[in-house]
Formats: C-alpha cells, sequence, structure tokens
C-alpha cells in the first residue's frame, strides 16, 4: 500500500475526514514520474482538506477520522474505510462502467498535457489544461453522484479521488 499520512496534531479529531489514505499498490501497475506526481499532489492535497462522511457509518455514531484504501476489484472501485485506530467500518463498491470513458478522455488530455508543457506555447498549454479541468470536473460531478447516498462528500475532494481512481486504472 502506498498512503500518505497526515499531521493528525494539526487536524481536529473527530471530524469527518480523511487522514490517510492508501491505494492498492497490486491494482497498480505501472506509473510514469507524471503520474507519480499527480499522485501525490492528489493525496497530499487531499489529506490537506477534505470533506468525507460515510453515511452508513455516520448513523452509527462514528464521526471519524477515517482512513481511507482505493482498490479496483472486478470492474467496481473498493473504498475500504477505517477509523483511526485502523477498524474496518464498511467497505463501499462503487461500479466504475461509468467512469471508462471520463478516465479514458482523461488520460488522453493529460497525454497531450504533459507533451504540450515540453513543446508548446503557453497560450496553447492553457487551452489543453482548460480541457484537461472540464473533463476532471465532469468526472469528479459524476463522483459526488456516484457517492450520493453512501460519502457525503465535496466537489475538492471527490476531484482528488478521482485523480487516485485514475491512478488505479494505469495499465502498462
Amino acid at each position: 500500500m502506498s498512503g500518505l499520512p497526515s499531521d493528525s496534531a494539526s487536524q481536529p479529531m473527530g471530524t469527518h475526514r480523511i487522514v490517510h489514505i492508501a491505494l492498492d499498490e497490486e491494482t497498480i501497475l505501472w506509473r510514469n514520474a507524471d503520474v507519480e506526481q499527480e499522485r501525490r499532489v492528489a493525496i497530499y492535497d487531499l489529506i490537506e482538506e477534505n470533506t468525507f462522511k460515510p453515511v452508513r457509518s455516520a448513523k452509527r455514531g462514528v464521526k471519524g477520522p477515517y482512513r481511507l484504501k482505493l482498490a479496483v476489484q472486478d470492474g467496481r472501485l473498493a473504498m475500504d474505510i477505517a477509523d483511526q485506530e485502523e477498524n474496518q467500518l464498511e467497505t463501499l463498491l462503487i461500479g466504475l462502467a461509468r467512469f471508462r470513458r471520463p478516465i479514458r478522455e482523461y488520460f488522453a488530455i493529460c497525454d497531450s498535457y504533459y507533451q504540450a508543457i515540453r513543446k508548446a506555447t503557453p497560450a496553447e498549454i492553457e487551452t489543453i489544461d482548460m480541457a484537461r479541468r472540464g473533463i476532471h470536473n465532469d468526472a469528479a460531478e459524476l463522483l459526488v453522484e456516484r457517492l450520493d447516498g453512501k460519502v457525503e462528500t465535496d466537489f475538492a475532494t471527490a476531484r482528488r479521488l478521482f485523480t487516485l481512481i485514475c491512478v488505479l486504472h494505469i495499465k502498462g
């Protein structure tokens, strides 16, 4: 598992938020330096600021903070949610069929973006970056929709989670 712990002393305790996130390393088949940087930034930003409230756990009185592990199993996103002491609270399974196209589009635009950074003009880079953000935003909205009734989260958290879902889908 890869994951970055937070500085929990600086975060309020008992809040509905993620304080540690890990990706199932067996799911990740390959990643390059650009992807690894995206993963690190997404995890860091997610830990620094997020809203994450698993509905079933909250109904049982669990207030967090949470530890989250993401994996892809049989075409579904598995979100293993644990408490601060690593006691398993629940596992959410989200079908990924509706994410196939946004993931494919996001990979394609990211490839264009990384190539543009190396040789395009600033205006071309900005145009590609705007398209990349648009795809990312649409996918984040889809994720918020798919999590409805399961996890209460905000748009920024969903964006970062989508980045990590993409990392789990990279094939060598």
